[in-house]
Formats: C-alpha cells, sequence, structure tokens
C-alpha cells in the first residue's frame, strides 16, 4: 500500500472519560505544530503576554542550536484562549516531527488535567483553529496509509487495548511487533518465486520450460506453503478464545445454584440469589479470568416449562444463547435425585461441549458419585459447593482446558478476518498444487497462485479493499 499523506489535520482526546491525573489531547497532520503553537504559551510567553513565536513556519526546521523547539522533547506551559486572552489549563506539550511520530505525519500531544470539562474546551479551541475531530480508529489508519505499520499490526493495536489477560496481551505484542507479517511475507516470497519460475517458462518456453521442476513446485507448495496455512489455521481454531474470550454459560433447571455458582467465580454478588426458583429471569454476563484464558461467563434462566410471560421470556433468551456458547456448565442438585427436569435439560443441551456439576455436595460424603444415566458418563463431571467454593480449582482446570492451551512459541493467532483470508489462499494453493501434479498448463496454474498471493496480500493491506478498510477502523475507539 503506497504511503498516503493526508492533507487534513485531525485531533481528538486520547484518553478514556471520566475524571484522572492526566488527559490527553492529539493532534497529527500537516497544521499539527501550527494549531499547538496558536494556544500554547511557554512560562516566558505567560509572563510577557505574549503568544509563543517559535511555532512560525519554518521554525521547526532550524538547526536544534538555534533556539527552535525541539522533537519528542516535553515543554511546559499553558493552553490559551486568545479570544479572551483566557487560561484554559496548564499543560505539557510533546512535538513529534514527521516522519517520526505513530502517524508518521506532524503530531503533538498536549497533556493536561483529565476532566470531561477541562479536555472539551481544550479539543473546542483545536478545533476552532483548523483541525477536525478524527474518526475512529483514524490515527492507526494514517500510520497504515502512511507504511508505518501493516494492517496486522494496526489490528494487533486494538487487540492489545482489548486484552483482558496476560495471554491476550502475549498475543497481541507478538502481532504488533511484526510476528504475522513476517510470516506472511515468507509465505509469499514462496509462492512468488514459484510463480517467477513458471511465467518465465510461458514466456519463454524454449529456454526455460525444460528447467522447470514441475516435482520440487510440488515439495514447495506442499510441504511448505499448506503446511504453515494449516498451522496457522489450526492455531486458529486451537486458540482464538484468547482474543475473542471462551463464552461459558451455565445451565440447569431452577434453583440449582446457578447465580451462587456466577457470585463465587466472581467472587462478587453480580446474581440475586433466593431460594425462589425463577429469580433470574435475563442473561447476566460478566467477563472474567481463569487460567489466563479470557472467559465470558453468562447466568442465564433456569430451563423449565412456565406460565410467567417474563419468565417465559428469560427461557426463550437461555434457548438463543445455548447456540452461541462454546462451553456450558451444566448444573444439578446432588442433594436429590435426579429429576425429568434436569433430563429435559440435558436433551437441550447434548449437542454442546458440556461439564458436569454436581452441586451442593457439601451435603454429601466426600466420596459421593451422583447416580446419573449411562448417557452422561462420558462428560466431564465435578463436584462442587457453590456456597462453600468446594471444587471450584477443578472446574477452573477444566474450563481453562476447555479454552485450549497455547504454547509460548505458538503466539501467532489469526483473527476471524485474517483466518478466512488463510482459507482462501490455502483453497487457492491446494488447487495449484493439484494442477502442477497433474501436469496442467502453468497458465493454470498459475492463477491459482495469484489468488493465493492476493489472499495474502489482504492480510496484511497490499491487496485489501477501501471498505474492508473502513470496517477494521470503525472498530477501534476516537483518539486511536
Amino acid at each position: 500500500m503506497p504511503a498516503l499523506l493526508s492533507m487534513t489535520t485531525i485531533a481528538a482526546i486520547a484518553t478514556p472519560p471520566g475524571t484522572g491525573g492526566i488527559g490527553i489531547i492529539k493532534i497529527s497532520g500537516p497544521e499539527a505544530l501550527k494549531i499547538a503553537g496558536a494556544i500554547f504559551r511557554s512560562r516566558a510567553a505567560r509572563e510577557n503576554r505574549k503568544q509563543l513565536d517559535l511555532f512560525s513556519a519554518g521554525s521547526f526546521y532550524a538547526a536544534h542550536g538555534s533556539g527552535s523547539l525541539l522533537s519528542h522533547h516535553l515543554y511546559h506551559g499553558w493552553i490559551a484562549d486568545d479570544a479572551d486572552n483566557r487560561i484554559i489549563d496548564e499543560v505539557l506539550l510533546t512535538l513529534m516531527f514527521a516522519p517520526h511520530s505513530y502517524t508518521r505525519e506532524h503530531v503533538a500531544e498536549i497533556q493536561a488535567h483529565s476532566g470531561p470539562a477541562v479536555l472539551r474546551s481544550i479539543l473546542e479551541l483545536v478545533l476552532k483553529k483548523g483541525a477536525v475531530l478524527a474518526e475512529p480508529g483514524e490515527f492507526t489508519k494514517r500510520a497504515y496509509l502512511n507504511g508505518r505499520i501493516d494492517l496486522t499490526q494496526a489490528e494487533a493495536v486494538m487487540d492489545i487495548i482489548a486484552a483482558k489477560t496476560e495471554k491476550s496481551l502475549e498475543i497481541a505484542s507478538a502481532q504488533i511487533s511484526g510476528g504475522m507479517k513476517k510470516h506472511i511475507e515468507t509465505l509469499r516470497e514462496d509462492l512468488l518465486g514459484i510463480l517467477t519460475e513458471t511465467e518465465a517458462a510461458i514466456d519463454f518456453p524454449e529456454d526455460a520450460g525444460e528447467s522447470v521442476n514441475a516435482d520440487k513446485i510440488s515439495e514447495i507448495l506442499q510441504n511448505r506453503v499448506i503446511k504453515q496455512l494449516n498451522d496457522l489455521l489450526s492455531q486458529y481454531e486451537n486458540a482464538r478464545f484468547l482474543r475473542e474470550g471462551l463464552a461459558v454459560m451455565i445451565a440447569g433447571k431452577p434453583n440449582v445454584g446457578k447465580s451462587s455458582l456466577m457470585n463465587c467465580l466472581l467472587q462478587k454478588d453480580r446474581a440475586i440469589v433466593t431460594p425462589v426458583p425463577g429469580t433470574t429471569r435475563d442473561i447476566i454476563e460478566e467477563t472474567l479470568n481463569i487460567r489466563g484464558i479470557p472467559v465470558i461467563l453468562s447466568d442465564t434462566a433456569g430451563l423449565h416449562e412456565s406460565c410467567d410471560p417474563v419468565e417465559i421470556l428469560g427461557i426463550e433468551k437461555t434457548r438463543k444463547s445455548i447456540a452461541a456458547a462454546d462451553l456450558i456448565l451444566f448444573m444439578v442438585d446432588s442433594s436429590e435425585p435426579l429429576t425429568a427436569a434436569d433430563e429435559a435439560v440435558y436433551e437441550s443441551i447434548r449437542h454442546k461441549k458440556l461439564i458436569l456439576l454436581a452441586n451442593k455436595s457439601d451435603l454429601r460424603p466426600d466420596n459421593f458419585k451422583p447416580d446419573i444415566p449411562d448417557s452422561w458418563n462420558k462428560i466431564p463431571l465435578v463436584n462442587i459447593s457453590a456456597l462453600y467454593e468446594k471444587g471450584l480449582d477443578n472446574l477452573k482446570d477444566l474450563i481453562a482446558e476447555a479454552g485450549g492451551g497455547i504454547h509460548a512459541e505458538s503466539r501467532l493467532i489469526p483473527n476471524l478476518r485474517q483466518k478466512r483470508a488463510l482459507e482462501r489462499s490455502l483453497e487457492a494453493v491446494s488447487a495449484a498444487a493439484d494442477a502442477v501434479r497433474s501436469s496442467m498448463p502453468f497458465e493454470l496454474v498459475n492463477i491459482d497462485l495469484q489468488e493465493a498471493m492476493d489472499a495474502l496480500g489482504e492480510i496484511i493491506g497490499i491487496t485489501v479493499r477501501p471498505d474492508m478498510l473502513d470496517q477494521i477502523f470503525s472498530r477501534f475507539c476516537i483518539g486511536k
């Protein structure tokens, strides 16, 4: 993707809303330095009641010894509104000259006191001086368009922001350092080498045609390219939960202790617990960290027959959420025999990955084993007591195992967009390998090879469509 330096200057608040010790307004674009200079006053300028004049055109590019402000230095001063000579806040200003900035454009960052009023006032002043409000992800989008990062690194920025566990952060860090980019570029070089060789055989059949080794090409495609594509796809399947979160749902008939278990795992009273069946009417969802895996835990309405219209709505939501669950914690009450209601719940979730929880085990001997149907024997069983937090370590181990462990050496985990592109590339490479083995004309082989390269190029942003770029960066927050 060629560099595309923007003609507009954008600005946004780059820190989360709310009060805090510091808030940052970021400005990027050709007029960033001029705009910052128009509203910033140094201590000397404030004492002299004059606007700082070091921001005039060209002064940034003077020799460092001339007294001009330097890139990547902090300067103390105040933000002032010339309209009424009003000081808005005491700040620190950082300037970053192009191309040595996040966006490869001129960037100014104003570090002010954090608070909605003060940050909004400074941002409005910046916009009044000629900047436009940044769109979601526009700073990172400019970093990509200006060639500072590739598309996998841009997506990793969002993954770092959204990371909920150390393992999730480890994966995102591997991406942002360019690990996925290097891997994809290596695969494209392998394909390009074959494509160059076969195109030479097409253009100069008498000189190059006999030198093309079909067996060697087939070996490279099969044992190098196809194998690595399959490895990346299996990594997505095995460890996507580290990025997306493992959707875990607690299911069972009413009053078996589902809400108590959720409160116990969260270590807080998130769900209402009463002895009255049907207390939970809606789906309650929270995110927690279990053995390094981000888990999206849902407490649901008990599955049973009901005439209560509100309760019926909750049960319907439960049934719909079953399809989206990666893992279901199927809870029964071990203090009483299984009932037809338990059997009915099992029938509705038997097609999913399950862990069977025998709750209220504190009312039974330690070696107690519930009397369960033979069809349930293959389901992992844990005796727990949500009341006394018994058996939770075993439960957490099983949840982490269901999430699919990831080894430290395997940190390149594609996201869903990348996975789909990898699948298209694999399909095209497999077709090319079949064509080579069948001694098909190189013209047909090259069509598949080019399609495979385009799909890989889409991952790192070489062949990506503009509408896809908009979709990717729309998921970012404003200010990043």
